[in-house]
């Protein structure tokens, strides 16, 4: 089977915005609350930072558990790494996900301001200032056969979609509204001329939405 590229459980509010205003350390969504957007996510049994038992099953803990199957690479924006801008001020701090990242493979960080590479738990983050197309070819490589994830944020999502890169992707719309920061789309409808489409609600109230390429 052929690699594909994949976007995988990523969560925009009702109004089609993934993060909010004013990014910082310690607002990686800006303005918005990650607490209401993610509700979905954090409520299902396989959320990977759970530590209490329990949690939901259904749609949303299938969608949850999907998020690594088959996926060798990720790629993302610099901003889903962190929150600095321009050229590194230091090399010392290494994301928001502390020495256990959840990711698990290969991490391409796209910028313009490349560092050296650092491994986390079985997570190494390397730091690319290359094309779509070309961090693609060396994600692909890197996943051994397997899917590579378009993690995000919003920007990159939109970078690999103007490409014609993507093959399949799934969006999570949360309701709650955000009202300003990075959008991903006005409508989800935007996408039908190149991909399938199927809404899915779950009882949780977000809606989840499918789409393949045609």
């Amino acid at each position: 089977m052929a690699q594909m590229v994949r976007v995988q459980n990523f969560t925009v509010s009702g109004d089609g915005y993934g993060s909010g205003e004013g990014q910082s350390l310690d607002r990686p969504f800006g303005h918005a609350d990650p607490g209401a957007l993610f509700a979905w996510a954090g409520a299902t049994a396989h959320w990977p930072t759970r530590t209490d038992p329990g949690g939901t099953y259904g749609l949303d803990d299938y969608c949850t558990r999907d998020f690594t199957n088959n996926i060798g690479a990720e790629i993302m924006g610099r901003n889903k790494f962190g929150p600095q801008r321009g050229p590194w001020e230091n090399h010392d701090w290494q994301g928001w996900w502390g020495d256990e990242p959840p990711f698990h493979t290969p991490v391409f960080v796209l910028t313009h301001h490349v560092r050296p590479s650092f491994t986390l738990g079985d997570t190494t983050f390397q730091f690319l200032d290359a094309s779509p197309e070309d961090a693609l070819a060396r994600a692909f490589e890197a996943a051994g056969g397997k899917d590579v994830r378009i993690g995000g944020g919003v920007a990159t999502v939109r970078e690999f979609l103007d490409a014609d890169l993507v093959d399949a992707m799934h969006v999570a719309v949360s309701p709650v509204e955000i009202g300003r920061g990075e959008r991903l789309w006005t409508s989800p409808d935007d996408l039908v001329d190149r991909f399938h489409l199927e809404r899915i609600p779950s009882p949780s109230g977000v809606v989840h939405h499918f789409f393949w390429r045609r």
